[in-house]
């Protein structure tokens, strides 16, 4: 008796199963012909005149206080580096004289 209640529960089980998957793709499938349906509406009805895209210097966005900050950046950071340059060759001539001397031609 155990053997056939067994059996009958593990039937429908799968009945269950099998129903839950088959109305889940069922459904899917008709959302997914209404999907294409509505797609393929808009493909044909629509306008077959592509606008085109602004030109690039349109695109651009104008940035006057961004473009100051970054000019005067980079003016700071060339006047440092000249600075840095003007203090390495005085360090040098400094560094010779020490070693080698005075070498002036007036000397």
């Amino acid at each position: 008796m155990s053997f056939l209640v067994g059996s009958l529960a593990g039937a429908l089980t799968t009945g269950g199963i099998y129903y839950g998957f088959s109305n889940m793709i069922q459904t899917r499938t008709a959302q997914h012909r209404a999907d294409l349906h509505t797609i393929s509406d808009r493909l044909v009805n629509a306008s077959s005149t592509i606008p085109s895209p602004p030109p690039a210097s349109m695109r651009i966005a104008q940035r006057p206080l961004a473009e100051l900050i970054e000019s005067r950046w980079n003016d700071e950071v060339a006047g440092l580096f000249s600075y840095v340059g003007r203090w390495e060759q005085r360090a040098e001539e400094w560094g010779r004289k020490v070693l080698y001397g005075d070498s002036s031609p007036s000397s």
